[in-house]
């Protein structure tokens, strides 16, 4: 009998495998791009939605009225500040949330890791449901087309995705694409050099350098 791909036990593990250690560093990094940059896409009483939220790192750094994170895994909760509700559920199953009630959901990192196709458009219907007339949907993901091989480095990435790839879903399923950058952050902040926050804090100010490092995308949508 097949199963899904990861049961939240092996999603624990895999998390702590490849995050723990670098717990503090993502905070510090996630602080600079909520700041410098995914600011001007939430207003501050904003209802906001990390979607495959991880350890928390853009939910408990942004400004915005209400917080809501959700995730398979069940160590994401023990991450999450206070002021931030946690579901834990697979996103692709009707979400216990009210219809049109977000004004932006975020998700980072994500999308790439759902088993099938399937599964990533019944997700794209459940956030068209669940956000208001005019709401965001901000998807951040590393982009295939310029990561090469190293895509599939991460035994957890199932789906290959590309800004375009990601562009005509979104259309698909009923929303407006009004900004896709196919070159924005570089790929992965796993087992790389860290740099201090104010090296990205410049690299944000500075959209030359994404063509040169920058290997994923960033797709903005609206319902």
């Amino acid at each position: 009998m097949s199963r899904a791909p990861h049961d939240s036990k092996e999603l624990e593990n895999m998390y702590g495998r490849r995050f723990d250690e670098h717990i503090l560093y993502r905070d510090q990094i996630w602080k600079s791009l909520t700041s410098g940059f995914f600011t001007k896409y939430v207003s501050p009483g904003d209802r906001v939605l990390d979607l495959g939220c991880g350890y928390g790192e853009f939910i408990n750094n942004i400004r915005c009225g209400s917080k809501i994170a959700m995730d398979m895994n069940p160590g994401a909760r023990q991450r999450l500040n206070s002021d931030v509700h946690f579901i834990e559920q697979d996103c692709s199953q009707p979400w216990d949330l009210p219809e049109d009630s977000l004004d932006v959901i975020f998700t980072s990192n994500f999308f790439e890791h759902l088993p099938s196709k399937g599964t990533l458009s019944d997700t794209l219907d459940q956030s068209y449901r669940h956000l208001r007339k005019g709401g965001l949907i901000v998807a951040l993901g590393p982009n295939v087309r310029f990561t090469g091989g190293a895509y599939w480095d991460f035994w957890d990435h199932h789906l290959a995705l590309t800004d375009g790839a990601i562009g005509e879903a979104l259309a698909i399923h009923g929303f407006t694409v009004e900004e896709s950058i196919d070159r924005f952050l570089p790929y992965t902040m796993v087992n790389r050099r860290q740099f201090p926050s104010i090296i990205v804090s410049l690299y944000l100010r500075l959209p030359f350098l994404w063509r040169l490092f920058g290997k994923q995308f960033l797709v903005i949508g609206r319902k």
